[in-house]
């Protein structure tokens, strides 16, 4: 049943916010708002984060205070099943009208968002399929393939000698829109290509049609690749439906190109991961500067009026935070060049693990440190591997969903913590910020069936791969670090092989050296206890011969272990247990050696 106001043909949409799986829906109104958009109705029942993150306007922040002031917005009561330390959210009462879908996307995240891109159909279309062309940057840039369209060079034999770019669209019928929406071009390609095209190829068809037909406009820088050298030019018409041999062009635009060409070998690193991307169309647009950088000139184009424009600053650059006092302090570091050299270390490899025996503070170290580098916790994802975790689990792979009317039961793709870290970190505005996944007992999972075809992007930041489920382009964008932790004491470190080791840089974190060795006697001066604690331990590590199952501070940093009976407890049900688990089948008495009364006797 149609509803009043609602944007004729276009669906319902939503948004899953992540961790918990709370959704959001809402739909298109007719109605326009103050930014010349359609306008965006959060439907009653709607779930929204309750945390209001450092991305987030200060209108969006007004209109969510005023909305909980309504009792528009209150806390959502507690979901069946609800993750152990999920966040707060709020339940929509009413039914909200928002100036736009980017408005209403603010309002769910508690950060600012695309909402064209942020709200999709059940079937993972994004709302801007559905809309008109409507405003866009001044200025874009774009790469059109064409040196293999159906095995014919069209760039060497047409493109450059007679000034146009085309793409091939034999089977699509007369394109009476100038603008047509993606969704309308979605019905012309899964009609006249039903048996001639496998799904991602319609999908990929799909893309670089509306990029061609819609998104281009006269003026756009234009580039095309062609014996290992990178031609460019400028768009000089509309495109035009023609007809040509075998439809290998019959869609077309005018290009003045450029005669001369650049090798790809003196391309810039930004520039050659964008032209990685196997897709016909590509948007150029984030590297236009580049492009102008290769030709020494910014192609008649005003640079400063674009920046008016667009209404945002220059790029910032990436890097992470010096380290402070108090963070040295808060983490008992008493050498800063140690934590210093982390953060060099992240700079340089993008990737490191700390590894030791159980007990030296690793998860709790890169916690600390992502969370300090990222600027909070909203930048930080974490998640633990084990035996079963697979590339499903951790990147995407397609999950059973039930629809809540029909009560049907589909496989839809679904993304996993660093797909969703990597999206979050790519959008316009989060670039410079350092977003982290920390991997906690890395090697206890198949490493190599748990990372596939990304083991190489974790070498090559500058490229980008064909992922095994979406189809999709992708790189790992710079602004993503991830921290690893490893027990050394666990036997699974063998899986860890060698194309592991020289993706990541290790960093010890033992109980024999720096900064863990003195831990607990600086932890137990900070809080005003006896130092006998860490004699103990000292004395202990002192006894184990292998440096792997060594016995870390953190057990004894705990509350419980310094009531009446506490240490004692610990010591026989902690400690002890590790160092039976290490000396099995050895016949050693284990609490002879390691037990308190015998290392308070010989405590050396």
């Amino acid at each position: 049943m149609p509803q009043p106001d609602r944007l004729p043909g276009t669906p319902e949409f939503r948004i899953r916010l992540p961790q918990d799986g709370a959704e959001a829906r809402g739909w298109l109104l007719m109605r326009f708002g103050g930014n010349g958009t359609n306008r965006f109705l959060l439907r009653e029942g709607s779930l929204v984060t309750a945390e209001e993150w450092p991305g987030l306007g200060r209108h969006a922040r007004r209109s969510r205070a005023e909305l909980r002031a309504e009792g528009a917005l209150v806390d959502a009561p507690p979901a069946p099943g609800r993750p152990e330390g999920a966040p707060a959210r709020w339940v929509a009462t009413r039914d909200i009208e928002c100036n736009s879908s980017s408005a209403a996307a603010a309002l769910v995240y508690g950060y600012d968002a695309s909402g064209p891109e942020s709200w999709r159909t059940d079937e993972g279309h994004p709302l801007s399929d559905y809309l008109s062309t409507g405003w866009r940057p001044p200025h874009k840039a774009w790469l059109v393939r064409g040196s293999n369209v159906s095995g014919h060079n069209l760039v060497r034999q047409l493109w450059l000698a007679e000034g146009f770019m085309s793409l091939s669209g034999a089977h699509l019928p007369p394109l009476e829109e100038s603008d047509p929406t993606k969704s309308a071009l979605r019905r012309f390609v899964e009609e006249g290509y039903e048996g001639a095209a496998s799904y991602h190829q319609k999908q990929g068809l799909v893309d670089a049609l509306h990029a061609f037909l819609t998104q281009m406009r006269v003026g756009d820088t234009v580039a095309t690749y062609d014996d290992d050298r990178l031609y460019l030019g400028r768009i000089t018409g509309d495109a035009v439906q023609t007809t040509s041999p075998g439809g290998l062009s019959n869609l077309r635009r005018s290009v003045t190109w450029r005669a001369d060409g650049h090798p790809y070998d003196e391309l810039p690193g930004e520039l050659r991961q964008k032209l990685s991307v196997q897709h016909d169309v590509v948007d150029l647009t984030g590297v236009l500067d580049a492009l102008d950088g290769l030709t020494g000139e910014a192609d008649g184009t005003d640079r400063a009026e674009v920046a008016d424009t667009l209404e945002r600053a220059a790029p910032k650059e990436l890097t992470l935070p010096g380290i402070s006092e108090a963070l040295a302090e808060e983490l008992l570091v008493h050498d800063r060049a140690w934590l210093e050299e982390l953060r060099e270390l992240l700079l340089d490899e993008k990737q490191l693990v700390f590894y030791g025996p159980p007990g030296t503070g690793k998860t709790y170290l890169a916690m600390k440190l992502a969370e300090h580098f990222g600027g909070g916790p909203e930048q930080v994802k974490i998640v633990q591997f084990h035996p079963s975790y697979a590339y499903e689990d951790f990147f995407e792979g397609f999950r059973p969903v039930e629809d809540p009317e029909t009560r049907e039961v589909a496989f839809r793709l679904a993304a996993g913590p660093l797909r969703e870290l990597a999206d979050l970190a790519s959008r316009d505005g989060n670039r410079h910020v350092p977003h982290f996944l920390i991997i906690d007992e890395i090697n206890r999972a198949n490493l190599a069936k748990v990372f596939g075809e990304l083991y190489f992007l974790l070498e090559y930041r500058d490229r980008s791969v064909r992922l095994t489920y979406s189809g999709d382009d992708f790189p790992l964008p710079p602004n993503l670090f991830v921290i690893g932790t490893m027990n050394t004491a666990d036997r699974s470190i063998a899986l860890v092989d060698a194309a592991m080791r020289r993706r990541f840089a290790f960093v010890e974190l033992s109980p024999r050296t720096e900064p863990t060795a003195g831990l607990l006697a600086r932890w137990l001066a900070r809080e005003g206890r006896d130092a006998e604690p860490a004699r103990l331990l000292d004395a202990l590590n002192s006894r184990v011969d292998d440096a792997d199952f060594a016995i870390g501070p953190s057990y004894l940093m705990k509350p419980g272990v310094y009531r009446d009976g506490g240490l004692e407890r610990t010591w026989r049900t902690k400690i002890l247990p590790l160092l039976e688990e290490h000396h099995y089948g050895e016949g050693i008495d284990v609490a002879a050696r390691y037990g308190l009364d015998a290392l308070r006797e010989r405590p050396a």
